[in-house]
């Protein structure tokens, strides 16, 4: 009912196109509580839930210190349109965890950090054109919107009606932990590429790792050619490691983009990096960029109570230990049937991969069974296993998850691929 009703106001019936299920098939369930790490439905079903609204809740739903925030703040006044103390909390927090953050901008989505990181590249360099990575997501952003092209040299194609042919022109796409292809691209476009951005470790195609030596190489071809270089740590960012993957991999990148976790599951983004690129932005400098709610006073307020749960000894040791325990149980089962699957995991986050081969890139992500796994998610859904809605998406193990969570959690996906359907992908 609520689907249907949905449907006659809204594209799709949604608000965002993965939630619709067009990947897995069905319909959405709509959800109207969360607790810990359980979210309840209209029909009063309860889910462990590895969505944590795509990343934020790295808390759990409704974590006291953040709603007491959230409320203490909104007591105050919701919106200034002025500075507030809370912003200041926050981006010295995430600074304090992010020591090549020198200078940060609060926007109110990944999305706008994106965009608004490659405007500041751009007027920085003097250049054009930018490079992305297949299968590397950074919003809904023209520039970004793009799919690699034909030929060696892929310069982009848009993938989204609306975007100009000429502006996909000036975004270069070449594969994931593809060293010579990044030097290909700058050769092709010598004195053209402002900046290469990226998300370190992959998170929108599925869960993709870098290969050893990756990162720090499109870094040094990057500086080499004159280019700036952006990570987008809008979900590794506080999630893989306190100071994100640049952190993990101690590489430096010269802007960062964040969102999600540092606003504990309201609207937010930021975008920083080096002084001297930042200083750029207006009101200092010549870069335009706005926005009536940036650095609005309940999210910063709520991000800022997340970070300091976040800063508390002993917590990411933990969201180890539960995502350890998930890979190990799935990995039992995986190997004990034998099948052409493979989970990837860092830290709180993961992927289920039906391939039998190595998972490096985008085209070893597409060669994935995408059936297999929608057969998985709704066996998992009707057992009260809340996994997300995609094969090509990852899940998130939050600190209101338990061991006994964990284990449930295995014992459902176990029986999962012991099933019939599911079994086809075996080799």
């Amino acid at each position: 009912m609520l689907f249907e009703q949905a449907q006659a106001l809204f594209p799709g019936g949604v608000n965002s196109p993965v939630r619709a299920f067009g990947a897995v098939g069905g319909t959405p369930r709509f959800m109207v509580r969360g607790e810990g790490s359980r979210v309840y439905d209209a029909d009063g079903n309860g889910y462990i839930d590895y969505v944590g609204s795509w990343g934020p809740l790295v808390l759990g739903h409704a974590h006291p210190r953040v709603v007491e925030a959230i409320e203490r703040a909104a007591a105050a006044g919701t919106s200034f349109g002025a500075p507030n103390p809370y912003e200041i909390e926050l981006a010295e927090a995430i600074m304090s965890a992010m020591p090549f953050i020198e200078r940060l901008r609060f926007v109110s989505s990944g999305t706008e950090a994106c965009m608004s990181a490659l405007r500041l590249a751009r007027a920085f360099t003097g250049r054009d054109m930018i490079l992305k990575i297949a299968g590397c997501y950074h919003g809904h952003g023209d520039s970004l919107l793009v799919n690699a092209g034909s030929g060696s040299i892929t310069f982009g194609v848009p993938s989204s009606a609306g975007v100009p042919a000429a502006l996909a022109e000036l975004t270069v796409v070449v594969p994931y932990n593809d060293t010579e292809a990044i030097e290909r691209a700058f050769a092709a476009a010598p004195d053209k590429i402002a900046c290469c951005i990226i998300e370190p470790m992959a998170a929108n195609m599925g869960l993709v790792l870098p290969q050893p030596g990756y990162l720090q190489a499109l870094v040094d071809i990057a500086h080499r050619r004159g280019a700036l270089v952006i990570f987008d740590e809008v979900i590794t960012g506080f999630r893989v490691a306190r100071g994100g993957a640049q952190a993990l991999y101690g590489i430096a990148p010269d802007l960062t983009c964040l969102g999600k976790i540092i606003g504990a599951g309201l609207p937010v983004g930021a975008f920083g990096g080096r002084a001297d690129v930042m200083k750029r932005l207006a009101p200092e400098g010549d870069v335009y960029q706005a926005g009536t709610l940036s650095g609005n006073p309940l999210a910063m307020a709520a991000g800022a109570a997340c970070l300091r749960e976040l800063s508390q000894s002993g917590v990411y040791e933990r969201l180890e230990t539960l995502g350890a325990r998930l890979e190990a149980g799935l990995r039992t089962a995986i190997d004990e049937l034998g099948l052409r699957a493979q989970i990837h995991r860092q830290g709180s986050v993961f992927t289920l991969f039906f391939n039998a081969q190595p998972v490096r890139d985008l085209k070893s992500v597409l060669a994935s069974d995408a059936k297999a796994y929608a057969r998985l998610f709704h066996f998992a859904l009707d057992r009260g296993v809340s996994l997300a809605p995609s094969a090509f998406e990852v899940g998130f193990i939050s600190l209101a998850h338990s061991p006994a969570d964990i284990d449930d959690t295995i014992d459902v996906l176990a029986a999962a691929l012991k099933s019939t359907p599911v079994q086809a992908a075996t080799a």
